[in-house]
């Protein structure tokens, strides 16, 4: 048993019932004992590998995307450059070199990175300490000027919360003790969310609806400052359209785990339900697209071309299977989704259809 697996309990043993989104939110962002604050949790040792990680082309080619979308908004001298959830800041840096091509894109980009993790924040700002970066918790704190935001693998960490459907009414599904042990169990009292008031037509008794509180605030923020200032948002993540049923799961070491196996060791992520995130947003939003048509379309295949030619026979192999990890249907090429979020008197940005 872990130390936060013993807190947990003690929590439930005093108050009660926490729902899911409170156990993902300890066990993802504890201060000290939180998946996020543990050593070495991405890449090849961790418990999962990211885009930005497995090759540079992916960062370079949203770099470039990013960087056009700033031409089609008049080349403004002042805009953010906002990043939820940056990880190890690979992403990022590789924008800001990609972009550094673009004269004009990096001198008026004012960059800052949402994240929560404080050891996270200190890597990003080992490998970002050549650029002026603000760290922020809060997206309230983001200048109300254009903004363009990314955000890679963000949204499938953040809490939810899951109802069940019984007798025509919701119930909470919550995080218990069965033996003092951690378990699923359903709230005494049916429950409503205005989420919720629209699930009837769509699911049945015994269906499970899954809801992120903090997915739909951020949306409609970034949905309010691309609306009154300009900019657009890439989102890219794994999950669909639409969400119905439980998508929660844990992995640890590339490999699926059991909910409660030690809390805080290992990662736990739902799959994205995008439309929640469009509709919410308020904003005008592309056509969901797979990560490999969006990156085949940015030129991908190119960058790998030009990066094949000017490298070493000995790197060759690693180019074209990191080309395929990112694209082909059997990798990540259509689990993965892209969204982009744009004002409605724009266009979407390049690689994404409106």
């Amino acid at each position: 048993m872990t130390k936060l697996e013993e807190l947990i309990i003690h929590r439930i043993q005093e108050t009660g019932p926490i729902s899911i989104a409170t156990y993902m939110q300890e066990c993802l962002l504890h201060p000290n004992l939180g998946f996020y604050n543990q050593k070495d949790v991405l890449g090849p040792e961790g418990s999962f590998i990211t885009s930005p990680e497995i090759s540079q082309m992916f960062g370079e080619v949203l770099g470039l995307c990013l960087a056009q979308y700033w031409i089609d908004l008049n080349r403004p001298d002042r805009f953010a450059l906002v990043e939820f959830g940056p990880g190890k800041a690979t992403l990022m840096l590789d924008i800001l070199r990609a972009g550094s091509s673009v004269k004009g894109f990096i001198e008026a980009a004012e960059i800052f990175l949402v994240e929560a993790s404080s050891k996270l924040r200190s890597e990003q700002k080992t490998k970002l300490s050549k650029f002026n970066v603000k760290w922020i918790d809060d997206d309230l704190l983001i200048p109300k000027i254009p903004t363009l935001f990314i955000a890679n693998e963000f949204f499938d960490a953040l809490p939810v919360n899951q109802y069940q459907r019984k007798n025509n009414l919701w119930y909470e599904i919550q995080v218990g003790l069965k033996n003092n042990q951690l378990t699923f169990g359903l709230s005494h009292r049916p429950t409503t969310h205005p989420e919720l008031e629209g699930r009837f037509s769509e699911s049945m008794n015994g269906d499970i609806v899954e809801i992120s509180n903090d997915a739909i605030r951020i949306s409609k923020s970034i949905g309010k400052i691309i609306n009154n200032h300009g900019g657009c948002a890439l989102i890219v993540d794994y999950g669909d359209w639409h969400s119905l049923g439980s998508t929660l799961q844990a992995l640890k070491s590339h490999k699926f785990k059991n909910i409660f196996d030690k809390p805080g060791k290992v990662d736990l992520t739902c799959h994205v339900d995008f439309e929640a995130l469009a509709k919410n947003s308020g904003c005008a939003y592309s056509r969901l697209t797979t990560q490999g048509v969006f990156l085949e379309r940015l030129g991908i295949s190119d960058r790998a071309n030009q990066l094949l030619k000017n490298s070493q026979p000995k790197n060759h192999k690693s180019i074209i299977s990191a080309h395929r990890r990112l694209t082909h249907p059997d990798e990540m090429g259509t689990l993965f989704k892209v969204l982009g979020l744009y004002a409605r008197n724009e266009n979407s940005p390049a690689g994404l259809l409106n």
